[in-house]
C-alpha cells in the first residue's frame, strides 16, 4: 500500500467520495467527508469545470487511493489487464477486488484495507490453510481465507467483525465470522464492485 503521509480524510474530500481508509471512524458522525463534503484548500467550494484529461485523472486516482495503491502497482494491475481477453477496465477492477488485502477487509476480518495489508504482513492470514503474507496475494475461486487461531482473539480482530454489519458481503464472497473464516464462491462481476468509478475513463487515461 502507497504511503501517505497528510491526512487520509482529505484524500476522501479531494475525491468526492468516501474512500473508508479510516475504517469505523467513516461511519460515524466523525467523518471529515460527511461534515466537508467538498474538495480540501481555498479554492475547494468553488465551482471548476474540468477538462476531459482531468476527469480521467480524477477517476484513476479515486480507484488507485481507494484500494491503497502507488502509482506504479496501479499501472502494473492495468498493464496486465490490458493484456487480457477479457473488457480491460472489468478486468482491471476484478484484479483490484481480488488482492487479499481488499478481500480480508471485505470479509469484515479488517476496519480497513490499510489494516488488512498489516495483519497480513504480520501473518495473521491464511489462505488455505497457509500463512500468505503478501498483500497483494490474489485469491482465486475456492480459496478459503481465515484468521490465524492466535490472533483470532486480537481487539481490532474482534472490533472489525463486530463493525462489518455497517456494510455488507457482497455475493461472491462467504463470510463466517463465527469461524474467523471465508471463502471466495466466484469471481466478482462488474455489478458486485461497489466503488463508484468509471473504469472507461481510466482505460481512456492510460491509453491516450
Amino acid at each position: 500500500m502507497s504511503c501517505v503521509t497528510n491526512s487520509v480524510c482529505k484524500l476522501c474530500r479531494r475525491e468526492n467520495m468516501k474512500l473508508f481508509l479510516k475504517g469505523d471512524r467513516c461511519f460515524s458522525d466523525k467523518c471529515s467527508f460527511d461534515r466537508r463534503p467538498y474538495p480540501p484548500g481555498q479554492h475547494g467550494q468553488s465551482r471548476l469545470k474540468f477538462s476531459e484529461f482531468a476527469l480521467q485523472l480524477r477517476e484513476k486516482q479515486k480507484a488507485k487511493r481507494y484500494y491503497g495503491l502507488s502509482e506504479k502497482q496501479f499501472r502494473k494491475y492495468f498493464e496486465l489487464a490490458d493484456k487480457s481477453k477479457e473488457i480491460t477496465g472489468t478486468k482491471l477492477l476484478k484484479f483490484l477486488e481480488l488482492r487479499l488485502d481488499n478481500v480480508v477487509y471485505t470479509l469484515g476480518f479488517a476496519n480497513s484495507r490499510r489494516e488488512a495489508r498489516q495483519m497480513i504482513s504480520h501473518n495473521h492470514i491464511l489462505v488455505n490453510a497457509k500463512r500468505v503474507n503478501i498483500a497483494s496475494f490474489i485469491v482465486k475461486k475456492g480459496d478459503v481465507i481465515e484468521v490465524a487461531k492466535a490472533s483470532r482473539e486480537m481487539n481490532k480482530v474482534l472490533a472489525a467483525i463486530q463493525a462489518v454489519s455497517r456494510r455488507t458481503v457482497p455475493g461472491w464472497l462467504d463470510a463466517n465470522h463465527a469461524a474467523f473464516t471465508g471463502t471466495v464462491k466466484d469471481l466478482p462481476t462488474r455489478d458486485e464492485v461497489t466503488i463508484p468509478v468509471e473504469e472507461s475513463m481510466i482505460v481512456e487515461y492510460y491509453s491516450r
